[in-house]
């Protein structure tokens, strides 16, 4: 009779499935390890700068992410299930709900790995630090950097007008540079692969949020002085496509690899 009760338990147990956690802030159906990106890297790049997905749907797919604002009006950071945009003048703000965003990237962060260094880190060093910990080459990655920065500059670009499609590598001479001495505040960023461009961005991406949330954009350069590194491991995504004219006539065909590193790097050199 024992040994039938315990099969019986033991087939319960086996065919259990196991529920992510959730909080508060995350319904119980939450879909964890997923990227959740709105619009097409390229297509960002190429000049599909008009919002088309509201900041309220976004925030229902994570609470950590990077993107891009309307018109191309600075740069965007998703932190604790706040939306923040830091414009080309350097103010940042918490956007409203409302808004649209032509390009996103999101998930629920929930790390797996964290790290203190404990020394001093120019960017390049950095990046060579994460690599050899995110040893999977085709691995999807988020990755949180909080703590003190020597120096950080970042970038932002000004906005531009409705329907206008100048590729941003057309746009680098009008970017609105930020320079930082002993700044404390957050990284937010992905190391995504290879076969990811063009729907989204590989290799590094990283935006700044202050920790007073005034002042931010996409990370230039940086020294590290104490920090702490938490890894997210992803292993989904999922990609929300625009429903309109300039989407539907975009040149996809057009290999936008050198502009992408282009923009990434605030320079052609």
């Amino acid at each position: 009779m024992r040994s039938l009760l315990f099969l019986f338990l033991a087939a319960i147990a086996l065919s259990a499935k196991p529920v992510a956690p959730t909080t508060k802030s995350t319904p119980p159906d939450t879909v964890y390890n997923n990227l959740f990106t709105v619009g097409i890297g390229s297509g960002l790049i190429g000049g599909l700068y008009d919002g088309f997905y509201p900041y309220r749907e976004l925030k229902k797919h994570g609470d950590f992410g990077l993107g891009a604002p309307d018109k191309l009006d600075g740069e965007i950071m998703i932190f604790r299930g706040k939306i923040y945009q830091t414009q080309h003048t350097g103010k940042t703000f918490q956007v409203e709900d409302r808004q649209l965003t032509p390009f996103s990237m999101i998930n629920f962060f929930h790390p797996d790995i964290t790290i203190a260094p404990h020394k001093n880190l120019d960017k390049a060093a950095l990046f060579h630090l994460l690599d050899s910990v995110l040893t999977n080459t085709n691995g999807m990655y988020a990755i949180h950097i909080s703590g003190k920065f020597s120096y950080i500059k970042t970038r932002a670009f000004p906005p531009v007008q409705e329907h206008q499609h100048t590729p941003l590598a057309d746009m680098l001479n009008l970017q609105h540079f930020f320079e930082f001495k002993e700044a404390q505040g957050d990284l937010i960023g992905y190391r995504l692969p290879v076969f990811m461009d063009n729907t989204n961005i590989s290799g590094y991406h990283f935006h700044f949020l202050s920790r007073k949330k005034d002042a931010g954009g996409h990370i230039i350069d940086l020294k590290a002085e104490d920090i702490t590194i938490e890894i997210d491991t992803l292993d989904s995504y999922t990609i929300k496509v625009p429903a309109n004219k300039d989407f539907e006539q975009f040149d996809f065909k057009k290999n936008r690899a050198e502009d992408i590193k282009s923009v990434e790097r605030g320079g052609k050199h």
